[in-house]
């Protein structure tokens, strides 16, 4: 039986991969790590948890955690960042911004990315990193 929890593709798997493809996965990755924060963090109400993890995985919001991370990344792993963002993508939300939304694609990609390589150590160093220095005005737990 496969365990979708624990996947751990090969080289030649991953690269057949699509950017989009790494994305859709890392969005999935990127806002359980971010409501998992927040449930062991405290915030205790479904509206208060709902409102920050919107707050949190907006385009904006993952565009300046790439910026926190981006002095971390191994050239391979700045690699599928730069693969992300460059990624065409067909429509944008209404609230977000250009930049800022093909910087949380390659976030996304990112993530997926290394969520299917199985490099669970490494998502969460970059994890934590990304929600310790939040912007001014958020809704840190």
């Amino acid at each position: 039986m496969q365990d979708y929890l624990n996947v751990c593709l090969g080289e030649a798997e991953l690269a057949a991969v699509s950017n989009l493809g790494l994305a859709h996965i890392g969005d999935c990755v990127y806002e359980l790590l971010i409501r998992s924060w927040l449930v062991t963090s405290g915030t205790q109400t479904n509206r208060r948890l709902h409102a920050a993890t919107v707050e949190h995985v907006r385009a904006g919001a993952q565009a300046a955690a790439m910026e926190r991370l981006l002095p971390l990344l191994t050239e391979e792993e700045r690699a599928v960042y730069r693969r992300g963002r460059n990624t065409h993508v067909n429509s944008v939300p209404k609230n977000a911004d250009l930049s800022a939304y093909h910087s949380a694609t390659g976030l996304e990609c990112l993530f997926g990315w290394l969520y299917l390589r199985g490099e669970h150590d490494r998502i969460n160093a970059l994890f934590c990193r990304a929600v310790t220095e939040e912007p001014a005005g958020s809704t840190a737990p």
